[in-house]
């Protein structure tokens, strides 16, 4: 990131902390996919399940998608040892912090769907 002569040293060092996490976290997908295995800890989430359930994901960009979050310790992926073998996936103690960050997205989000509904009336 190229820094401006301008920027106090807290806002470019906020700047690339949010790039950061924009790369862990960006995309259409991966917010959705810890959102669906927070809240589904207690359930057996396979592939085809997790695709199943969310709309709209393709099985590629799940793989993909599951591979980033593996890399980035927020998904754990276990082979488990049945005939024929089931790889289940699972949200790590870290995929967990991002709870508060999900959670705030998701208040944010029905707040401005009132507000572009409120709009429109």
């Amino acid at each position: 990131m190229k820094k401006a002569l301008s920027d106090p040293p807290i806002c470019t060092n906020n700047l690339i902390a949010m790039q950061d996490t924009l790369y862990v976290l960006g995309g259409k997908w991966k917010l959705l996919i810890l959102h669906y295995l927070m809240y589904r800890e207690v359930e057996i989430n396979t592939f085809k399940k997790i695709e199943r359930d969310i709309t709209g994901i393709s099985a590629k960009m799940l793989s993909k998608e599951l591979k980033d979050l593996e890399i980035n310790k927020l998904v754990q992926r276990t082979i488990q040892d049945t005939k024929p073998i089931t790889v289940r996936y699972s949200i790590t103690a870290y995929g967990k912090t991002t709870k508060e960050i999900i959670d705030n997205l998701v208040d944010w989000g029905k707040k401005h769907r009132l507000e572009i509904l409120k709009n429109h009336e």
